[in-house]
């Protein structure tokens, strides 16, 4: 059964960091293409960052630079974040990229004085 759980979002201010995590479910995840994907409110689903089979890794440019995807061999894909700014308040979420039809649940995450 495949599944996606999202961690790590929470409220934090301008400037800071935080780390998420994402435990997925699904067959080859080692060789998998992943990828980090957020929705803010108002907003359509955008990709983030994401991590080939060959780990190489892309970021969108709003986060390049402040932002590092990265995963395991097992099972878990990160995102480390920082210098979080109000406009990467959002919902986020990972999946295969491209990304298959069956999402998690995401993780909030908040940025704000």
């Amino acid at each position: 059964q495949v599944q996606l759980v999202e961690s790590g979002g929470g409220l934090v201010q301008p400037g800071g960091s935080l780390r998420l995590s994402c435990v997925a479910s699904i067959s080859g995840f080692s060789i998998a293409a992943m990828g980090w994907y957020r929705q803010a409110p108002g907003k359509q689903r955008e990709l983030v960052a994401d991590i080939s089979m060959t780990y190489s890794k892309n970021y969108a440019d709003s986060v390049k630079g402040r932002f590092t995807i990265s995963k395991d061999a097992r099972n878990t894909l990160y995102l480390q974040m920082n210098n979080l700014k109000p406009e990467d308040t959002a919902v986020y979420f990972c999946n295969r990229n491209p990304p298959m039809s069956f999402w998690g649940q995401g993780t909030q995450v908040t940025i704000s004085t």
